[in-house]
């Protein structure tokens, strides 16, 4: 029987692999991936940080690249394989955990080949979880092309004429920013006009320079000013939305509402010419299948800064698990560090 398994090969289990490697606990971290990196490797191909790297270190280990540069999915995922690398991180890829059941002394979890023991566990697979998709996808002509944010990867998959992209947030607008550029094609958009943009520089420091001086990320979700951060819409850092949705190719269409084969039915109007839809819809977290675990209004875990309610099970990478940086490549190291704190002395 293993001390632990930690499910998740990201930035949060490799945070905490770090630590159980330093005490000495007999660990394994576990990914349904094929290789180390893939959450990254999977998003779109232009996709680069919004933090430079020097915010973006795990512990132990410098996120080493040139001052104030930003890191694309690529060296994301090299820096993660490094780190497994250098520390030694006992890891067995391609096992999905499908089911985690307490016993009298610890934990079963299934994969397909079979089950793991564990007297702990640290569940770390992030915030993202299962794509999102409104159900009205299903009334649109096969001749549409449309994917949820999670699969799209660059320009050549679509087809050419108009597109179409739901959904305002940091994903939502970078991807209208990619497919709206070279004025080739009509870009309809569904999605939150009003949300702030932040641009990755202010007074010559970065974004993040300033959130850290500030103490912006280090408000804790209990906290009044926690509180009010965590109930204000997050805005978009580094796009410049307002520059965007001026372009003249670019055509705000207010929410979707329903379709009808090739016919896209919005707000005010019906748009027949479109060929291919993005759908930038975010996630719905997906924990049923821990056994005994409670839940919160949002279907995230309930847990005290990764305690849950269940004796040995914890929790690390999750949105506001404690601050705004909780769920983030930079910000995970802290909450990784306090949970070790708590491991150690519990023995």
């Amino acid at each position: 029987m293993l001390d632990y398994v930690v499910i998740g090969g990201a930035q949060a289990g490799l945070s905490i692999a770090y630590h159980l490697k330093k005490m000495g606990k007999n660990y394994v971290v576990v990914d349904g991936d094929k290789e180390i990196g893939a959450s990254w490797l999977n998003r779109w191909d232009s996709l680069k940080l919004f933090t430079p790297t020097k915010y973006n270190h795990l512990p132990g280990l410098k996120f080493d690249t040139p001052k104030g540069h930003y890191p694309s999915k690529y060296e994301v995922a090299d820096y993660f394989k490094s780190y497994v690398s250098i520390f030694e991180i006992p890891v067995k890829l391609n096992t999905l955990i499908t089911s985690i059941s307490k016993t009298a002394k610890g934990f079963i979890l299934t994969h397909k080949d079979g089950d793991l023991e564990a007297k702990n566990v640290v569940v770390a697979t992030g915030p993202f979880h299962t794509p999102y998709t409104p159900p009205c996808n299903t009334k649109i002509a096969d001749s549409i092309t449309q994917m949820h944010s999670n699969y799209y990867k660059g320009l050549d998959q679509l087809q050419e004429g108009d597109a179409l992209v739901v959904g305002g947030g940091d994903s939502g607008y970078q991807i209208l920013n990619e497919l709206s550029k070279d004025g080739r094609r009509k870009v309809f958009f569904s999605g939150d006009t009003t949300v702030k943009s932040l641009p990755q520089h202010i007074l010559g420091k970065s974004l993040w320079w300033w959130f850290t001086v500030t103490g912006f990320l280090s408000f804790n979700k209990y906290s009044w000013m926690g509180k009010r951060i965590s109930s204000f819409t997050q805005p978009v850092i580094g796009t410049d939305v307002k520059e965007i949705l001026s372009r003249d190719n670019v055509i705000i269409s207010g929410r979707t509402k329903d379709a009808m084969h090739e016919e896209i039915i919005f707000e005010n109007k019906k748009v027949a010419s479109i060929k291919n839809i993005i759908w930038a819809t975010g996630y719905r977290p997906n924990f049923q299948w821990i056994e005994g675990l409670e839940l919160d209004a949002d279907s995230y875990p309930k847990n005290r800064r990764g305690v849950s309610n269940i004796d040995g099970l914890y929790f690390l990478g999750l949105p506001w698990m404690y601050t705004r940086g909780s769920a983030t490549l930079g910000g995970v190291s802290k909450d990784a560090l306090y949970l070790a704190d708590l491991i150690d002395a519990k023995g």
